[in-house]
C-alpha cells in the first residue's frame, strides 16, 4: 500500500516505503535501516500522545517486545515512546497471519498443525521465561513465516510482576481468545491465561473456529466462562494436549514448559482438521503481514462492528447469554399440543392459510436459491419485497435483486469483509435499496461499517456514509439504520449526533444531537420513531441498565423529554396508540435468565406502565398486533399480552430455534434457520408446517423474523445464505 499525503517521509530517521495498514490506535509503514534491512514502524495516532495513561501502556509494549525478542517474535529495532509522536520499529515480518491464512486455504492438519502447535509453544516458553504475560494472542498475531510461526503485537502485554493497565472504561483483549479470569478479573491474569487463549488458537487452527464460538461475542464471552469448549472436530491426538489448556482453573492448566512436551510427541499426521473451509471466526480480519497488526486496542475494535468488539467486562454476556439452542429438538412432533393452546389443530389437517387475496405473478413456481459471498463462510440474510423484486442482503452480501417469479438473480453488490452475524439489509423504499458495507479489515482498522444506498433498479451505488453500529448493545438485534418511508435513520461515527438523509439521494434532512452524556440509537415502533439512549459509561461497558427514551420527530429531528426506563430491557415493537413495547431482562449476575416483565410506554404521558409475566421466557421476542411473541428454542410459541402480562395461548411446534412472527391475512409465520416454517392462527392454531430446507438448528438468539411475504407468497430465508419461496395455499407438505 502506497503512502498517503499526509504521512511522513520517514519517522526517527528511517525513510518510509510503503502504508502497511492503520487501526484505531496507529499506522504501520514499511521502512529500511541505513544497511537496507526491512522494518515495520509503528506510529501511535496524535490523539493519543497527550494521553499519559496510553503513553504509559506504549512504554509498556515497547520494554515488554525488546524483552522477548528472540526466535518467534518480531525483535526491537528502535524505538522512541517518549516521542511527540511515540513510535516502535520492530523486524519486518513476511507472510500471512494465521487468521488470513485460513480464511484463504482453510484449517491446517498433520505436520503443517504440529510445526504451528510446537512454535507457538515455543514462543511462548520465552515469553513467560522473561516474566511477560502476552495477553491478546490470537489468530492475528501470528504471522506464519517461511521461518515458521511468529508471535507479534505486544500492545497489551505486561510483566508478570505488574499490576496490569486497564484503560478507563475497557477491557482489553480479544473475547474469543481470552481466557474466563480475562473476562472476570483482568488485573489477575498470569502466564496461564496465555496457555488458554493458546489453547484456543490451536483449535482454531486446527477446525476453522473457536471452542467457544457463539452466534455473537456476548454468548462467545459466557461461553468462555461458563461453558465446556466444543472440540468434537480437533484430531483426537491434538484434542488430548489441548483440552487440558481450556480448564477454567488456570492452576489446572499445564505451563508452556509443560505443554512443550507433550505436543513434542504428537504425530506428524493427526488426521485433517474436520472443521469447515472458512468456517466463521470471531478473528478473521484481513491484516498484512506483521506491520497490520496494530497493538494497543484489540479489544476496542470498530465503532460499529454490530457484535461489539470494542469494550468488555464480565456482565457483557448478560443481554443475550445462554438460549442454547440445541439439536435434537428437530425430532418434535409438528402440531403437537397442550390444554393451554386454547383451541386445537392438527397439522396437516387443514393446509390453507388465509392468504392475502392476490394473484400469483406470472410465471410463478416454487424455487430455491443461494445468496453466496466471496469469503465461502455461510450465514443467513434477510429479504424485503417489492413489487417484482425480492431484495435480501447479509452475510457478506450488501444487497441482491432476485426476481419474485422465479428467484433468479438480477443483479448482486457483495461486502468485502467477513460477514457478521445478524447483520442484514437496512430497508428497502420504491426506488432505493439499503444495505451495510463491512471493510475488509473492519477488526484490524478500526474502520467503519458503511451504510450504502444502491439504485433498486441497475445496483449503482447512490451514496455510502459511515455509520456507527451499537444498536445491538441497547436492544439486542443489529439494525443500525432504520428505514421509515423514504427517510433513513441512523447515528455517526463519534456517536454524538442522530442523522436522517434522504435514502435516494443521501441529502442530509437534519442532525440532532443526544443528550449530554449518553449514547443513542434510532428504535422504530410502528410509525413512530424513537431515540433510546444510555449513559456512555454504560455503553462502553455494554451494561445498558437505566435507558432513556425520547421521542423522535422524524421531520424535525426534535428530541421529545427523556422517559426513563427501568432496565435492562430490549424493545421488541409497537404498542398500541403508538407506544413502544419493552421487555425487560431478568439477569443472574452475567447470566441471562429470561424475560420476566413486559413494559408499556405511552409517549403522551411519558408513563411507563409494567406489568409481570405469567413465567420467564428464555426466548426469542416479537410482535404482531399489539401481541408479544415468544419463540422457544423447544419449538414452543406463546402468545402474552404485555398490558396485563398474563399468557393468551402456548404451542408447542417442531420449529426449534425460531424467529417471528410474521403477519400477514390473519396469520402468523415463524421459521428457523433450517427452513422449518409453521403458519398459526392469532388464536394459536397450528394451520400449517413444513420440513427442513437447510442445514440448520439452533439459530442466533434475538434473530429478527425469517419470513416475508408478498400477496400469496411467502419467502423464507434460511441458514447457508438460502432463500426459498412457495404459495402460501399451496405450502410444502410435511412428512
Amino acid at each position: 500500500m502506497s503512502l498517503r499525503g499526509g504521512d511522513p517521509a520517514e519517522i526517527g530517521g528511517y525513510p518510509l516505503e510503503a502504508r502497511l495498514g492503520s487501526g484505531g490506535m496507529g499506522t504501520v509503514y514499511l521502512a529500511r535501516t541505513a544497511s537496507g534491512r526491512p522494518v515495520a514502524i509503528k506510529l501511535i495516532h496524535q490523539q493519543f500522545a497527550g494521553d499519559e495513561e496510553f503513553r504509559i501502556r506504549f512504554r509498556q509494549e515497547v520494554a515488554a517486545a525488546r524483552r522477548v525478542s528472540g526466535a518467534f517474535t518480531a525483535a526491537v529495532v528502535d524505538a522512541d515512546p517518549e516521542a511527540e509522536h511515540p513510535w516502535m520499529a520492530t523486524a519486518y515480518i513476511e507472510g500471512h497471519t494465521l487468521a488470513q491464512q485460513i480464511a484463504k486455504t482453510g484449517p491446517l492438519a498433520g505436520a503443517e498443525l504440529r510445526t504451528l502447535a510446537i512454535g507457538l509453544t515455543e514462543a511462548l516458553r520465552d515469553i513467560h521465561r522473561v516474566g511477560v504475560v502476552h495477553r491478546d494472542l490470537k489468530p492475528s498475531n501470528v504471522v506464519l513465516s517461511p521461518e515458521g510461526p511468529r508471535v507479534i503485537d505486544f500492545g497489551i502485554s505486561r510483566a508478570a510482576d505488574q499490576q496490569t493497565l486497564t484503560m478507563t472504561g475497557r477491557v482489553i483483549g480479544t473475547p474469543p481468545f481470552m481466557s474466563p479470569e480475562q473476562l472476570q478479573a483482568p488485573r489477575g491474569v498470569g502466564p496461564r491465561s496465555d496457555v488458554f487463549s493458546l489453547g484456543t488458537l490451536l483449535v482454531y487452527a486446527a477446525t476453522g473456529q473457536g471452542p467457544f464460538d457463539a452466534d455473537s461475542p456476548y454468548m462467545t464471552a459466557y461461553q468462555v466462562v461458563h461453558e465446556a469448549p466444543e472440540l468434537d472436530a480437533v484430531p483426537a491426538a491434538l484434542r488430548a494436549v489441548v483440552e487440558p489448556c481450556l480448564d477454567k482453573d488456570p492452576d489446572a492448566r499445564p505451563s508452556a514448559d509443560q505443554l512443550l512436551e507433550r505436543l513434542r510427541d504428537l504425530p506428524n499426521e493427526m488426521g485433517d482438521a474436520a472443521g469447515l473451509r472458512g468456517s466463521r471466526t470471531r478473528d478473521v480480519d484481513t491484516q498484512h503481514h506483521q506491520g497490520s497488526s496494530l497493538g494497543g486496542g484489540a479489544a476496542d475494535g470498530p465503532a460499529n462492528s454490530p457484535r461489539p468488539h470494542r469494550r468488555w467486562r464480565p456482565a457483557l454476556a448478560a443481554a443475550v447469554a445462554v438460549a442454547a439452542l440445541g439439536g435434537g429438538i428437530a425430532a418434535l412432533q409438528l402440531g403437537s399440543s397442550d390444554s393451554s393452546a386454547g383451541d386445537s389443530g392438527e397439522d396437516g389437517k387443514d393446509r390453507t392459510a388465509a392468504a392475502a387475496e392476490a394473484p400469483l405473478p406470472d410465471g410463478f413456481r416454487p424455487w430455491r436459491t443461494t445468496v453466496p459471498n466471496d469469503k465461502g463462510i455461510p450465514d443467513e440474510v434477510r429479504c424485503v419485497p417489492r413489487g417484482d423484486a425480492l431484495f435480501c442482503g447479509g452475510g457478506g452480501v450488501v444487497a441482491t435483486r432476485l426476481r419474485i417469479s422465479d428467484g433468479k438473480e438480477i443483479w448482486k453488490v457483495k461486502s468485502p469483509g467477513v460477514p457478521m452475524q445478524g447483520m442484514h439489509i437496512a430497508g428497502v423504499t420504491d426506488d432505493t435499496v439499503l444495505g451495510y458495507r463491512i471493510p475488509d479489515d473492519v477488526a484490524s482498522s478500526g474502520k467503519p461499517v458503511q451504510l450504502v444506498a444502491l439504485d433498486a433498479r441497475t445496483s449503482k451505488e447512490l451514496w455510502s456514509r459511515p455509520i456507527s453500529g451499537q444498536s445491538q448493545i441497547y436492544t439486542g438485534r443489529s439494525q443500525d439504520a432504520v428505514v421509515s418511508g423514504s427517510t433513513v435513520l441512523s447515528v455517526e461515527p463519534g456517536r454524538k449526533r442522530v442523522e436522517a438523509r434522504d435514502a435516494h439521494s443521501g441529502r442530509m434532512l437534519w442532525s440532532t444531537p443526544v443528550p449530554a452524556g449518553s449514547e443513542c440509537t434510532p428504535v422504530p415502533a410502528g410509525q413512530r420513531m424513537y431515540a433510546m439512549c444510555a449513559p456512555v459509561a454504560q455503553v462502553a461497558n455494554i451494561e445498558v441498565r437505566n435507558p432513556v427514551l425520547h421521542t423522535l420527530d422524524l421531520k424535525s429531528g426534535t428530541l421529545g423529554k427523556g422517559i426513563p426506563v427501568a432496565g435492562p430491557v430490549h424493545p421488541v415493537g409497537g404498542g398500541t396508540g403508538g407506544g413502544l413495547v419493552l421487555l425487560h431482562q431478568r439477569l443472574k449476575g452475567p447470566e441471562f435468565l429470561g424475560y420476566d416483565k413486559a413494559l408499556r410506554v405511552d409517549p403522551g404521558s411519558g408513563r411507563v406502565s409494567t406489568r409481570p409475566l405469567r413465567t420467564t421466557y428464555n426466548a426469542t421476542p416479537g410482535t404482531a398486533d399489539g401481541t408479544v411473541y415468544f419463540a422457544e428454542p423447544t419449538g414452543r410459541i406463546s402468545a402474552v399480552d404485555p398490558a396485563t402480562g398474563r399468557q393468551k395461548w402456548s404451542r408447542q411446534t417442531g420449529v426449534e430455534g425460531a424467529s417471528g412472527p410474521t403477519a400477514s391475512g390473519g396469520v402468523l409465520y415463524f421459521s428457523s434457520p433450517s427452513g422449518r416454517v409453521v403458519a398459526l392462527s392469532p388464536r394459536g392454531k397450528v394451520l400449517w408446517s413444513t420440513n427442513p430446507r437447510a442445514e440448520g438448528l439452533g439459530g442466533e438468539v434475538n434473530a429478527s423474523p425469517r419470513v416475508a411475504v408478498s400477496g400469496q407468497v411467502i419467502f423464507v430465508a434460511a441458514a447457508k445464505n438460502t432463500v426459498f419461496s412457495f404459495d402460501a395455499g399451496k405450502p410444502p407438505k410435511s412428512g
